[in-house]
């Protein structure tokens, strides 16, 4: 009997690894963040105008060349964001996230601005620094086309490609999260008749950043 339950024993340790299945997790699906017919979802402030057109979400300055801002009511820590985009110039907008409240969070921004020189869009602008990190790649930028922008925060690490080309990978401890996203309209003359059109933004969840 002790010789039976020894070779019972053996067999069961001999089972092959590959015999054994472990589930998977999928990855969060990419949510969209407006649904092209309203501003569902999304608060404004300031006095800039936002509208949906063509189904585009569509920014451009008050009557009297005001700035404004346009946030999600919702807030996230750490994901991926997906924005195609593009501007009339000259301009000076972005896509904010991590936003907690006033002078909160960061921007990549959408950039032509002649008192920054060689700073481009998909630069990143944190709130009480200035920017943090720039992109001085102007083949990554299309002026005069639509511009695939991803931004992935996660902890303090923040990666933004522009056009499929990595323009930023910087660390910063300022804003942790959670936060808003949203776009800017600048006022001023400088930038008087400037319009900032998104075709699509969608977002994906990331696991909490190990430290």
């Amino acid at each position: 009997m002790p010789l039976l339950l020894t070779r019972r024993s053996a067999l069961l340790c001999t089972v092959p690894a590959t015999a054994l299945v472990y589930p998977t997790l999928a990855a969060p699906a990419w949510q969209p963040l407006f649904d092209g017919k309203s501003l569902d979802g999304w608060r404004a402030t300031g006095q800039a105008r936002w509208s949906i057109e063509d189904g585009h979400l569509v920014g451009r300055q008050g009557p009297q060349g005001e700035a404004g801002d346009l946030f999600t009511t919702a807030e996230w820590t750490d994901f991926e964001v997906r924005c195609v985009w593009r501007m009339k110039w000259p301009g000076n907008s972005g896509l904010w996230f991590r936003v907690a409240g006033p002078r909160t969070g960061y921007q990549a921004d959408f950039l032509d601005q002649p008192s920054h020189p060689g700073v481009l869009s998909g630069s990143l602008y944190c709130m009480g620094k200035a920017f943090i990190a720039e992109n001085r790649d102007a083949a990554s930028v299309k002026k005069d086309g639509w511009n695939n922008l991803l931004v992935r925060a996660e902890g303090d690490r923040f990666r933004i490609t522009l056009n499929g080309k990595p323009v930023i990978d910087v660390r910063d401890t300022a804003f942790p999260g959670p936060g808003a996203l949203g776009f800017q309209i600048h006022a001023g003359n400088a930038f008087t008749g400037m319009e900032v059109r998104v075709r699509e933004l969608s977002l994906r969840t990331l696991a909490p950043a190990r430290p």
